[in-house]
């Protein structure tokens, strides 16, 4: 009982969304439904059985010529109104529909916790929610097709039949309880395969996007070894979706067999024809006429119980895959605002107190114990080693995540007191894997301000950052469509340049603190000094953080912060860290320091 109230209530929560989105189109589909099947019976069971007797026992024509052309002129209506009603609604209400559904997964993952990307679990579960989201829509407009066309059905004919032979009603519905049972199970069956074919699926799909993504392209010409390895995991994971399937195909046929060739036409087919020959020949209970128009209800019957026998395996189907739609909406984001404290307008102090973080326990900490002190105003770097955690504390400095233990505080306040989103507003990042999006040069500059962006503000944000060369080669400007994913007059950046225009987004952005995560590391070292200048100059009146790798970028910071095994190790200056010889003053040797003779 509770799970025919969870297969209910996820099938109406469903609805609930398609018939906010289109509530006209859900009451006129079902209308509709009842209306065809209704002039469906009337034509080929009460229509046929009405004319064959009036031929069978010498009815007058008159009687049979005028029910005809009053069910023509029904007919007729019901038609116009599918034409000019039900039609015309569908093609408008299908699309906001699938939005609707859409955008709700669309706007919670934008609310959920960075966190939850680095679960393999929840990841699988959002891809399945998102990808069958408008799926779930397709099939529950098909399951409700069935639900009432087959009560339509079964509530006509059974009341024909009733009135006509109660033998054949019994008969009948004793086929359609097997016929349900056995649906039931093959539809358990084939879902619990999807759900084992799932994680091969996303495997297979991940060396598909691989084989066709430009990104990979020069990769896979270049390394032919990759490819090769690709295509044996391809194949290899080929094969544990066919074992799966080679696993599970004897009772899947057994269940098909039973289901669609025992049930729904043996049954109905052979030993009920046999049965109304008998009653008509023998036995003499039924006219001959009754006989004809029997046999074919009973057939339109048995392929309309064939139909509501997938009723609810359909709607369990659909509760499944709600279920974790409904999972992904349910979920509560942990960074959250324990206050609503007014963010201060200029730049003020960040503090890290204590602070450790690991992304789970399995893995550690990644920083342990870490303190410093951003100061309003300030040219911070933090330098280190890959894997030394440099990319993390910055994370922790967003609020992408918050610490496990310590505590980072702004204008003394601790960072959870601020609205999320706007402490967030008040940071402009570039990190390293930079995303140019499939839009134009200005929405990849504006993103979030996009509804308010002039060209001229645009424009000195481009120059800033140096991309203004590449600009005036742009046809057309600003205006110009970035990449070729869906305009083939698409432009595609080098990484140089796309780090450029990643830039300007910083520029443009109104930000208290500027954070770079390895901001030149696609440049070359004269774009490198521009960028550096241009940045000095317009975070005049702002806090920086670099992160990089690239130590001739440190040297315009007013403090250096280096990590090693997510710990603090050494911090001052660039002179006083080249003064003190320790890990900060190697790397400065091994990297800058080859270029300047040594010089500071």
């Amino acid at each position: 009982m509770n799970d025919l109230k969870k297969t209910l209530k996820d099938n109406l929560f469903l609805l609930r969304i398609c018939f906010k989105a289109a509530p006209l189109y859900v009451v006129l589909f079902i209308i509709e439904i009842i209306r065809n099947e209704t002039v469906v019976f009337l034509e080929f069971t009460f229509g046929l059985n009405f004319v064959l007797e009036c031929a069978e026992f010498g009815k007058p024509f008159k009687t049979a010529a005028i029910f005809l052309i009053s069910l023509f002129a029904f007919v007729a209506l019901g038609l116009l109104f599918n034409a000019f009603t039900y039609q015309k609604i569908q093609f408008k209400s299908e699309p906001k529909m699938k939005q609707a559904i859409k955008e709700m997964l669309y706007n919670k993952a934008k609310e959920i916790d960075l966190e939850c990307y680095d679960d393999p679990e929840f990841y699988n579960d959002y891809v399945l929610a998102v990808s069958e989201a408008e799926n779930q829509v397709n099939r529950l407009f098909g399951m409700l097709y069935n639900l009432f066309s087959g009560l339509t059905i079964i509530v006509l004919s059974g009341a024909f039949f009733i009135g006509n032979d109660p033998v054949s009603f019994i008969f009948i519905a004793v086929t359609f309880a097997a016929s349900l049972w056995a649906g039931k199970a093959l539809n358990r069956l084939n879902v619990r395969i999807r759900s084992e074919k799932n994680p091969c699926e996303r495997k297979l799909g991940y060396v598909n996007r691989v084989f066709y993504f430009n990104d990979y392209a020069k990769e896979v010409r270049l390394n032919t070894k990759v490819s090769d390895e690709l295509l044996k995991d391809f194949d290899e994971i080929n094969d544990k979706v066919l074992d799966i399937d080679r696993k599970n195909a004897g009772k899947r046929f057994c269940l098909q067999f039973l289901k669609d060739y025992i049930c729904n036409n043996f049954l109905i087919d052979v030993i009920y024809m046999i049965y109304l020959v008998y009653s008509a020949a023998v036995l003499h209970t039924i006219s001959y006429s009754n006989v004809v128009v029997m046999r074919g209800t009973a057939n339109r019957m048995k392929n309309h119980m064939r139909q509501f026998s997938d009723v609810y395996p359909k709607m369990k189907e659909i509760s499944l895959y709600m279920d974790k739609i409904q999972n992904f909406l349910n979920i509560e984001p942990k960074i959250i605002s324990t206050a609503n404290k007014s963010l201060p307008d200029k730049p003020t102090e960040i503090e890290l107190r204590n602070v450790s973080f690991g992304y789970n326990e399995k893995d550690g900490y990644i920083l342990k114990n870490v303190s410093m002190k951003i100061d309003p105003y300030s040219k911070i770097a933090i330098v280190g080693y890959n894997g030394a955690g440099k990319t993390t504390l910055i994370k922790l400095i967003m609020r992408l995540y918050d610490p496990n233990e310590g505590e980072i505080l702004l204008d003394g306040v601790n960072i959870k007191e601020y609205d999320v989103q706007e402490y967030r507003q008040k940071i402009g990042t570039i990190f390293q894997d930079f995303k140019i999006f499939a839009a134009t040069v200005k929405e990849n500059v504006l993103l979030d301000f996009a509804d308010k962006g002039t060209d001229e503000a645009v424009e000195s944000a481009i120059q800033k950052s140096g991309f203004d060369q590449r600009l005036e080669t742009l046809s057309n400007g600003l205006s110009t469509n970035l990449t070729t994913e869906f305009e083939e007059d698409g432009v595609n950046l080098s990484g140089g340049e796309g780090q450029k225009l990643a830039t300007a987004r910083v520029f443009y952005k109104d930000a208290n603190l500027i954070i770079l995560d390895e901001p030149s590391s696609a440049l070359d070292p004269i774009a490198e000094y521009h960028l550096n200048q241009s940045m000095l100059t317009a975070a005049e009146n702002k806090s920086v953080v670099f992160i990089s790798h690239r130590l001739s970028t440190t040297r315009i910071a007013d403090r250096i912060y280096m990590l090693e095994n997510g710990q603090i190790i050494e911090e001052g200056s660039h002179i006083e860290l080249l003064e003190k010889g320790g890990k900060y003053a190697e790397m400065w040797r091994v990297q800058a320091g080859q270029y300047i003779g040594g010089n500071l």
